[in-house]
């Protein structure tokens, strides 16, 4: 093993119960391949099966009522035949020795109704998406308008995130994270962007975070803190724009995880050498700086550089998602010092 990666190796006390063997995570990554009621399959089995050796699996976000479906054949955890499909999944990472947290999914207003029976997508406000949804490699779709949800719809949302949750366990995996990130509908109520709201859902710190901290609470009671980690992206890079007055939201909203002893934070962006001026920070150092437990870096970084953040204690594990497309071996060719293949976009033909 080269020394220079040797940090990656060791083992990591993610809770009381789940020590982690190495600081290595597959990142969450969208395949689009579960069938057409959004079950995965046995090829999806094999896939993540074959990653085993991280230290921690995330699955690929995974929808907690059908409402939360924004891309073709993503999978759900909403019904008898979903969790079915998820625990041949769970048995097979276990069976190689893994470790796999699904995660919680609703996109929000970055849907189209061809995937909602017809119906508007949902959104905390009626403020349109512009750009366009992919809905096949040779048809892509308006987002247009959501509808702005009705503060009794609300809990029922919530419910469905808990309900997610629960069936998680059910079907084997050792825990969750709530995808709060990437402007998707938990990201939306924390933006004033896209939280427009004037009720107890929105118009302040407080209330914009309302909505992430009833989810959690709601998850943390089903399944236990220690089974429960988060996405968040407090630099919005993606699907919403992000401004100065959201910073108090995120600082709150991560003072509150901090007193619910969550297992980690995970970081949600794409490339995380940028510095957004109003956090005044890259987005995982603003993490770092107002919150004291597990922070799981991501965002192009080399093994090398990863392995340096950790030493230096700017984060704690560290999660790789393109790489593991690519490299199904990552976590031994980087224990042997080999060179990892290159992420072509031509990958994501196939679950391998």
């Amino acid at each position: 093993m080269p020394t220079s990666l040797e940090t990656l190796f060791t083992p990591y006390p993610l809770s009381s119960s789940l020590t982690l063997a190495n600081r290595i995570v597959m990142a969450p990554l969208t395949r689009c391949m579960a069938t057409d009621d959004l079950v995965p399959t046995a090829k999806s089995a094999d896939y993540y099966a074959r990653r085993a050796e991280a230290g921690l699996i995330i699955s690929e976000a995974t929808i907690v009522r059908a409402d939360g479906q924004g891309y073709p054949n993503t999978p759900g955890i909403f019904t008898p035949a979903q969790i079915d499909g998820w625990r041949e999944i769970t048995n097979a990472v276990h069976s190689q020795g893994g470790k796999i947290f699904l995660q919680l999914w609703h996109v929000g207003r970055v849907s189209h109704p061809v995937y909602l029976g017809g119906k508007q997508p949902i959104a905390p406000s009626a403020v349109p998406l512009s750009g366009r949804l992919r809905r096949s490699a040779t048809e892509n779709l308006e987002y247009g308008m959501p509808r702005a949800l009705e503060a009794e719809e609300i809990p029922l949302i919530v419910q469905a995130f808990a309900n997610g949750a629960t069936n998680a366990i059910e079907a084997g995996f050792d825990g969750v994270e709530i995808h709060g990130a990437n402007g998707y509908l938990i990201d939306q109520f924390l933006h004033y962007q896209t939280n427009q709201r004037t009720d107890e859902y929105g118009g302040s710190t407080e209330k914009n975070a309302r909505f992430a901290l009833e989810v959690i609470d709601a998850v943390v009671t089903r399944v236990g803190h220690e089974r429960v980690g988060i996405r968040l992206s407090p630099g919005a890079h993606v699907h919403l724009e992000g401004q100065v007055a959201d910073v108090p939201t995120f600082k709150y909203l991560l003072q509150q995880i901090q007193q619910r002893n969550l297992v980690y934070i995970h970081t949600g962006i794409f490339d995380d050498s940028v510095v957004f001026d109003y956090l005044g920070s890259t987005a995982t150092e603003f993490l770092r700086q107002n919150y004291a437990g597990t922070v799981i870096g991501c965002g192009t970084y080399s093994p090398e550089k990863a392995a340096q953040h950790i030493e230096a204690k700017q984060f704690d594990l560290i999660a790789f998602g393109r790489p593991f497309i690519a490299n199904h071996d990552m976590v031994a060719k980087l224990r042997q010092g080999e060179t990892l293949k290159a992420y072509a976009e031509s990958m994501l033909e196939d679950l391998y």
